[in-house]
């Protein structure tokens, strides 16, 4: 598969609902994570996640192949969600939900404490930066996004990106010292 974009000419073209199928399965996960990290809350980033994938369902837009397809996938979400957020803004409401997260059984009880208690204090870190860092770290480090992509995605210069990647790790490093946080064992 070359990063869906063949799935997704699949369904486009053909009207093979595995195409769609594997673009979902393949993509969700990442999506839902990222739209997290610009909306904070894990049920709104589903429903948006949901919404872009029925877009792409239903309107089949063109990708203009200028890009991966997962960047251009990303960028309708990150679009929706702003429009989200917007609708929100207006209506005045504010989400602040955090999703639980799953401790494994094999794990070491001890362990599991502490990497959970690391996740947290990462987590409340992160929500204390500006969205365009939140965004960009994201990217970068837990959607392993290059800086070229992650440039696409937010609609910035690739130098422009460099320099808010840097500026969001010295804010992260900043926020972590003030919890107390060693980050040199993350």
């Amino acid at each position: 598969m070359d990063n869906g974009a063949s799935s997704y000419r699949r369904f486009r073209d053909e009207g093979d609902m595995e195409g769609l199928a594997e673009i979902i399965r393949d993509y969700k996960d990442g999506l839902i994570f990222y739209l997290c990290s610009i909306l904070g809350n894990i049920h709104t980033a589903e429903d948006i996640a949901e919404d872009t994938f029925v877009l792409l369902g239903t309107k089949k837009p063109r990708d203009k192949g200028k890009g991966q397809f997962r960047t251009w996938l990303y960028t309708i979400g990150r679009n929706l969600a702003i429009d989200h957020l917007r609708k929100c803004r207006r209506r005045g409401e504010v989400s602040a939900e955090d999703a639980p997260e799953v401790v494994s059984d094999e794990e070491g009880l001890e362990e599991a404490y502490i990497r959970e208690e690391r996740k947290i204090i990462l987590h409340r870190a992160m929500r204390r930066l500006k969205p365009e860092y939140r965004q960009v770290l994201w990217l970068i480090y837990f959607e392993e996004f290059s800086t070229k992509e992650a440039a696409a995605v937010m609609k910035k210069s690739v130098h422009n990106t460099e320099t808010l990647a840097y500026r969001a790790r010295m804010s992260l490093r900043k926020q972590l010292e003030m919890e107390g946080f060693d980050y040199e064992n993350l």
